[in-house]
Formats: C-alpha cells, sequence, structure tokens
C-alpha cells in the first residue's frame, strides 16, 4: 500500500472519529481518557480544561498515545494508532474555531480561561486493523 493511500485512510478515520482514547503518563503509569478531537491535516486538536490532571501530565511528560477509529463491529474495523508531542494552544481563533455547545458543560465559552487546547503533533501514526491487514506506518516528515 502506497504511503498517499496510507494517508488518505488514515485522513478519512480523522474525519469521521471524533471521541478516541488519549494516554498520559501519571505517577510513572500509562493512564487513558476518552478525549474528543479534531484535525487539521495531521495534527489532532482537542480542548481541556488547564485545572485537569492531563494538563499536569502533559508539563511532566508531553507524549501521548491515542486511538481513533474503532467502531466496535468486530474483526476488520480499522483505526488508527497515533504518538505524538503535545503542547498546549491557547489560540483565540483556534478556541472559536473548536467551539461546539456540547462543550457548555465544561466551559462558559470560548473565551474561558480555563479552556486551552491540546495540540498534538504526529510523530508515528499507524493504520491498524484494515481487514486483518498488517499495521501500515505513515512516514512523517520532520520539520
Amino acid at each position: 500500500m502506497s504511503q498517499h493511500k496510507i494517508k488518505q485512510d488514515i485522513e478519512h478515520i480523522l474525519d469521521n472519529s471524533f471521541v478516541g482514547t488519549m494516554a498520559t503518563v501519571k505517577n510513572k503509569m500509562p493512564h487513558s481518557r476518552y478525549m474528543t478531537f479534531f484535525h487539521e491535516n495531521l495534527s489532532l486538536y482537542t480542548p481541556t480544561s488547564k485545572q485537569t490532571d492531563k494538563t499536569e501530565d502533559i508539563e511532566e511528560n508531553p507524549y501521548t498515545h491515542i486511538i481513533l477509529g474503532y467502531d466496535g463491529e468486530g474483526f476488520g474495523d480499522s483505526y488508527v494508532e497515533y504518538e505524538g508531542k503535545v503542547s498546549f494552544n491557547n489560540s483565540p481563533d483556534l478556541k472559536k474555531q473548536i467551539w461546539n455547545e456540547q462543550m457548555k458543560v465544561w466551559f462558559d465559552g470560548p473565551d474561558d480561561p480555563n479552556l486551552t487546547i491540546l495540540e498534538i503533533k504526529p510523530l508515528h501514526i499507524r493504520l491498524m486493523n484494515k481487514k486483518g491487514e498488517r499495521p501500515k506506518e505513515l512516514e512523517i516528515d520532520s520539520e
């Protein structure tokens, strides 16, 4: 499978999967939680509060592992394993861009001072379980 096709398949999953698990390291142990994700190209974005354990985890260790796309239908469901480096993005424009009404449960609005966006740049992305095929790794261009 060509790198172009792998990237297309990964982007299709990212376009259609918004909830996934995100793991950080807490007390030297992995800790996973469900998060909502948005993407632009191959970068992922997820909103969170500045006052959460995950922000402390990321300040200590900025690396994460994310799984997106598994539908639970059974063997053959494609999904993405995503390893990346996390940074905090407090761009007012980005906050407005990803804001949705469901976020009102946690925040007053896109200008809430506790809202931050986790920006995850890919280090490794693998297309997994595509109809039983071996995992396919997308080559990531280093910047």
